[in-house]
């Protein structure tokens, strides 16, 4: 989907890159499948601020959306694109001939009026969900599912995929969008096609408002507190030696997290990619 750049006729304009948002059909979510979205600012029970960064923003109703794509052998129609404010991705509305509507993750390319289906059987075409097992090898998927029938999991962000690779006895090969490639049992599902809205990450907000607008605060850089706020605070000048740490005092930039014990670590083949440090 083209990007639009905005005249500067305000200094939040300047530099301002948005979507155009030309896919889009409708600006009205379908009120069944729709619920209240609470929001805790960061706080918790007891109304302590245990995460920063967080609070205000526009109020949102979550979109109850598919990720099972359980209703197998039943074609959909779709009948609408629609813009989700919980998810970079776009959805789209789905009408199946018993009156049942479900919310989906819109697959690139489909229009409204396209026929969509999943389970055993269904065709390799954009937004239809197959097992991988039936998935055919080198095919572009989202939506995929990590244990059978739980519901996607992985690639369901904006412009996202996978790509599976090849199968070995009851698991897939699948190269991930973080360049990790692991084993899925051929059992799970997965969405052919990439997710929509590609062009996610080009955007340019312009102005620290739109920012608040989307309930994110403003976030202060550790080396510019006080010793007694960070442990990168303090010094005279622009100081800031030693490691990179959280306000925690964890290690960051590099250091690894995940537990090497984890379970579906004997899963993974080749972890992500590492961005070369300079």
């Amino acid at each position: 989907m083209p990007l639009k750049k905005y005249n500067p006729i305000t200094p939040g304009t300047r530099t301002r890159v948005g979507m155009d948002y030309s896919v889009l059909t409708t600006d009205t979510p379908e009120k069944s499948l729709i619920k209240s979205k609470k929001n805790s600012g960061g706080r918790n029970n007891a109304g302590k601020m245990t995460v920063r960064q967080r609070g205000g923003g526009h109020k949102r109703r979550y979109r109850i959306v598919d990720f099972k794509r359980d209703k197998d052998g039943i074609p959909g129609i779709i009948k609408s694109i629609e813009y989700d404010p919980n998810r970079s991705a776009f959805i789209a509305l789905i009408f199946y001939p018993d009156g049942e509507k479900r919310y989906i993750i819109a697959p690139n390319g489909v229009k409204v009026g396209d026929s969509i289906q999943s389970g055993k059987g269904a065709s390799p075409d954009p937004g239809n969900t197959l097992f991988l097992s039936e998935v055919p090898l080198g095919s572009m998927i989202h939506a995929i599912e990590l244990q059978p029938g739980k519901g996607a999991a992985l690639a369901r962000s904006a412009g996202t995929y996978g790509q599976l690779m090849g199968r070995e006895g009851k698991y897939a090969t699948v190269k991930l969008p973080s360049g990790e490639t692991r084993r899925i049992l051929l059992t799970c599902r997965a969405t052919i096609g990439t997710t929509s809205n590609p062009d996610h990450n080009q955007q340019v907000m312009g102005k620290a408002g739109r920012n608040r607008w989307r309930g994110k605060r403003p976030r202060v850089r550790g080396v510019v507190m006080n010793p007694v706020d960070h442990p990168m605070g303090g010094g005279e000048g622009r100081a800031s030696g030693g490691h990179p740490r959280s306000r925690k005092g964890l290690m960051a930039k590099g250091k690894k997290t995940r537990n090497p014990k984890k379970a579906s670590s004997s899963l993974i083949i080749s972890k992500r990619k590492v961005r070369n440090k300079k």
